[in-house]
């Protein structure tokens, strides 16, 4: 189970960092990052997350701010495991957890 939970809160660090890493590229590109293969990658790997902020976000909520509302679900996302882990390790004992 501590397998599980560590794999889920690693996915959610990774969407994080690229939905975020994503954000600051394109600033410093500006508008050649559709030529950019870094910023074509990290846009691969933060695609999920971002297509899941648009279903669970109202429609008035425009496209630009997509990554701010992708960045939060995906901070709730991560305390909601941490907290799980903490829980578990609790119950397991944390010597088994370090």
């Amino acid at each position: 189970m501590l397998t599980l939970i560590l794999a889920l809160k690693a996915v959610v660090e990774v969407a994080a960092m690229a939905v975020l890493g994503r954000s600051l590229l394109g600033l410093l590109v500006g508008q050649r990052r559709d030529g950019n293969a870094v910023y074509q990658l990290l846009h691969a790997v933060a695609l999920p997350a971002l297509r899941l902020a648009r279903l669970l976000s109202p429609r008035i909520v425009i496209e630009r701010h997509l990554p701010l509302v992708a960045l939060l679900l995906l901070g709730f996302a991560w305390l909601a495991v941490t907290g799980w882990k903490i829980s578990h390790c609790r119950a397991i004992g944390i010597a088994a957890c370090l």
